[in-house]
């Protein structure tokens, strides 16, 4: 399932590079001259300087003046001496480029409907090859979008097979993402090591939550004025990984605890689609405990 965004510049019309490095003079003079000697212009750019960590981030999407193709290969070796000079961590990448993509899910179908059909009608940059879950349930979801289905069960004796089953797809199927849209298990420490930086959580609440079962009944019988939903990265620290984005919406006494929860389902479908597009497009980096958003 990879359809084009509408608007979305095709193959190799556009780059993005995004970049982190020590914070020093000079750093966007040298970008800029480099994307000038090559012919380039720059359509979108966006920066930031973390005075706490000391460090620059930069985002900046760029394309051929003349509008010929770029040469990302050839781009990508060319910018390893401003890298290099600048001990910057960077990626370069065609801004056309479809992440290959797993959602996994248990029983609870709205973040993953609403990803599926948000990528079926081009608004997501996904290439969606695989549906995972430990329940067989939502197996005609999948269908009904014509993305694979693959049901993995996970019980406390089979819990190593099937998180290695899982890895076993991430290599083969060449996996950018794993999405985790109330996949209602808790992934390894091992395995959350091998997908760091590039495996989202979204959490039925704002973090730090109410605990256990039933949150959004916890939260009605404490009276809350706002629900929200969390999405994040996925650590060993469960429910601790770096924030990408959070949603809320008012509540009040009127309401009852179902109202809540539908509420919530809305909350949690909107925090991770902007998290999934955000880190699709480049635009999230890690850093440390937190990350930074360029937008």
């Amino acid at each position: 399932m990879t359809p084009d965004r509408p608007g979305q510049p095709g193959v190799g019309q556009h780059c993005v590079l995004t970049l982190s490095c020590p914070d020093t003079l000079g750093i966007v003079h040298a970008v800029s001259g480099f994307l000038v000697q090559h012919g380039c212009t720059i359509r979108e750019s966006q920066q930031f300087e973390d005075p706490d960590s000391g460090t620059f981030f930069m985002r900046v999407q760029f394309a051929r003046a003349d509008g010929a193709t770029l040469d990302v290969d050839q781009l990508r070796g060319d910018f390893s001496d401003v890298s290099v000079r600048f001990g910057m961590t960077w990626r370069m990448v065609d801004a056309s480029e479809h992440q290959r993509v797993i959602i996994m899910v248990s029983r609870f179908a709205h973040c993953l409907n609403d990803l599926l059909f948000r990528t079926s009608v081009g608004e997501l940059n996904l290439d969606v090859v695989a549906v995972v879950s430990n329940h067989p349930d939502l197996g005609r979801l999948a269908d009904n979008y014509d993305v694979p289905f693959r049901h993995i069960p996970v019980t406390p004796d089979t819990k190593a097979e099937a998180e290695a089953a899982l890895l076993e797809l991430v290599r083969t199927e060449r996996v950018d993402l794993v999405v985790l849209a109330r996949y209602m298990q808790i992934l390894s420490d091992e395995t959350c090591k091998q997908l760091e930086g590039r495996a989202i959580n979204i959490h039925h609440s704002m973090l730090p939550s109410f605990k256990g079962a039933r949150p959004y009944h916890q939260a009605h019988a404490r009276g809350v004025k706002v629900i929200g939903a969390t999405a994040h990265y996925v650590t060993g620290d469960l429910d601790e990984g770096p924030i990408i984005e959070q949603e809320l919406m008012r509540v009040d006494h009127t309401m009852s605890a179902d109202e809540f929860a539908a509420h919530g389902r809305e909350v949690e479908c909107r925090a991770l689609a902007r998290a999934v597009r955000w880190h699709t497009e480049n635009r999230v980096a890690l850093n440390g405990t937190k990350t930074v958003v360029l937008q």
